[in-house]
């Protein structure tokens, strides 16, 4: 898809509007001197507590509240919606929940959100509206979570201010999080029908992380809250008056007044502080990232030359770290690294970003969105007693041989006559199309993902776990999506005849277990998805059985709310 600057050019030309900074009141990036606010570390909420020395389960009560916020030292207060525990607490992104694995944790989301929305949002797709017209909808996803199906989040078990409103599939007030998966790094948001993107653009993210003491503590890494610490990554564009803008007219204003394919902010925000800086001393720190934009990829990079140590992708741990010195990120995937100051040959590290957007031939960044962070060093050698391993954690190698079934799975993306796109499916079919996908508990299956479309599409498995295997090349991909298009059948198709151009390696920090992927425009990426603990040969903790069942999505916000989603169901 265009770049919104490309279409904003476009349209101009073609003489419909012109759109300036001044027009909408937009604060122009340039303007704001980078890297004066300090980094901030969220609240850290332990979701257990512990008695007699033993850790045990621990209930919590999360609100979502209307306040205000300051990104940046020189931007006015911006009213957002965040997660806390109470209004004066909370945050953006919210509290990092701290999990223990094997140890349940339970949340209650409370929704303290005003009647109305502080950003615009288009009814014409397929939208939480309450029945009164009043009150916003929102409902809790813990993404990279392998929990029962009532506690997921799904997208039509919202529910306004005090209950009072709750969606077709909504079921309980107290989730129930197991915490019985590998340990690992996930985040939590909002995810509710339609209104995901304009949710989390409100501020509703925040960082929750399973530990397993007793595994992770002799693998010697950066612990603690001084070394270990999330970043949680997204952009934003503000107004002069320090709030959110998001555009209110759409690409196809005939046919959705507002939605726009995808949305791209000009500043870059970490932990809630646009370009902010962190002082840290010359050893190692570990950095969980978390990639919380609606649109954006990252290519993440250190002007001095630093690498990253790669012990993680997602929510699940390497078997061995991988030093790499970039990292492209999709939106909603997460990154655990390892940065050793100590290397340094500066007093400061800048974190860089040069992921062209929409990725992958859209617009190259600027001097704005081309700058995250910075890092100031301290001068001085510090006695550091943390390490990396040679050897991580090591999980059971994907076989594929042990797959029950092959399915695939098209991306395809719809215009109007103009060439504009007005929508996305998943094999062709809007969400509330009959359930397609039904793997059995327990099962592992093998995915051929078919990108039709022009885009990099981050698809993500709600409960599934999987890894890639390999990403083929379409030849004549014209031909195949005209047949594509009129059959929605790749073996009818002859996909065989068509997936057999360049193949692209995967890369060595993405080869572990994952619960999103980058998938690639104009080729088949071949996963195998493995719907069972992967750390275990022990049977679910729940009922993967029960309603309201699963989903899975594109990750790009602007995509699953116009509606690249499809549900998941399970059987036994």
């Amino acid at each position: 898809m265009e770049s919104l600057l490309s279409k904003l050019i476009s349209l101009a030309f073609c003489g419909l509007f012109i759109t300036t900074w001044a027009q909408d009141n937009l604060i122009n990036p340039t303007k704001l001197e980078m890297f004066v606010d300090e980094l901030p570390d969220m609240p850290r909420l332990p979701g257990f507590e512990f008695v007699n020395g033993v850790a045990v389960s621990k209930s919590l009560t999360i609100g979502m509240y209307h306040k205000k916020w300051k990104f940046h030292r020189d931007l006015p207060l911006t009213p957002v919606f965040a997660y806390g525990t109470s209004k004066n607490t909370a945050t953006i992104p919210g509290p990092t929940i701290e999990a223990i694995n094997g140890v349940d944790t339970y949340v209650t989301w409370q929704n303290h959100l005003p009647s109305k929305h502080i950003l615009p949002w288009d009814p014409t797709i397929p939208t939480a509206i309450p029945s009164t017209k009043k009150g916003i909808p929102t409902v809790v996803h813990l993404h990279g979570a392998i929990g029962e199906a009532e506690s997921d989040g799904h997208a039509e078990s919202w529910f306004t201010v005090g209950f009072k409103e709750r969606g077709r599939t909504w079921s309980k007030k107290m989730y129930h999080y197991h915490n019985f998966q590998q340990p690992g790094t996930m985040w939590y948001h909002d995810h509710a029908m339609g209104l995901t993107r304009v949710n989390i653009l409100a501020g509703l993210s925040g960082a929750y992380i399973i530990r397993q003491p007793n595994v992770e503590a002799p693998l010697g890494l950066p612990h603690g809250d001084e070394f270990e610490r999330p970043l949680v990554i997204f952009d934003r564009s503000f107004r002069t008056d320090g709030s959110i803008y998001m555009n209110s007219t759409g690409n196809n204003p005939s046919i959705h007044p507002q939605w726009q394919p995808e949305y791209f902010g000009d500043a870059v925000i970490v932990n809630g502080k646009a370009w902010p800086h962190m002082i840290v001393k010359r050893r190692k720190y570990r950095f969980r990232i978390i990639n919380a934009s609606n649109a954006r990829f990252f290519k993440f990079f250190f002007t001095n030359g630093l690498d990253f140590i790669h012990v993680g992708s997602d929510s699940a741990y390497h078997e061995r770290p991988v030093i790499i010195d970039e990292i492209l990120m999709a939106p909603s995937e997460i990154a655990d690294v390892i940065v050793d100051f100590s290397k340094s040959k500066s007093d400061s590290a800048i974190l860089a970003n040069d992921a062209p957007y929409p990725f992958p031939t859209g617009d190259p960044v600027n001097k704005a969105n081309g700058k995250v962070m910075k890092f100031i060093v301290e001068p001085h050698h510090v006695n550091d007693k943390s390490r990396v391993p040679r050897k991580l954690l090591e999980y059971p190698s994907p076989d594929v041989s042990s797959a029950s079934l092959t399915r695939y799975i098209a991306m395809y993306e719809y215009t109007s006559p103009t060439g504009e796109p007005t929508h996305l499916y998943l094999n062709g079919m809007s969400f509330e199309k009959p359930v397609t996908e039904t793997p059995k508990v327990g099962s592992s299956e093998v995915w051929n993902v078919i990108n039709l479309t022009e885009d990099n599409h981050p698809l993500h498995i709600h409960l599934g776990l999987f890894v890639v295997l390999d990403q083929t090349e379409l030849v004549n991909k014209d031909v195949f999506t005209a047949c594509m298009t009129k059959f929605n059948d790749a073996i009818r198709c002859q996909i065989s005849k068509y997936a057999r151009g360049n193949k692209t390696e995967v890369l060595a920090h993405e080869k572990g277990w994952k619960n999103v992927y980058k998938m690639m425009p104009g080729y088949v990426t071949k996963i195998l998805v493995r719907f069972s603990y992967i750390h275990s040969n022990a049977s679910y903790q729940f009922d993967a059985t029960a309603e309201p069942g699963y989903v899975y999505h594109c990750h790009i916000l602007d995509h699953e709310d116009n509606v690249m989603m499809r549900p998941l169901k399970f059987i036994s």
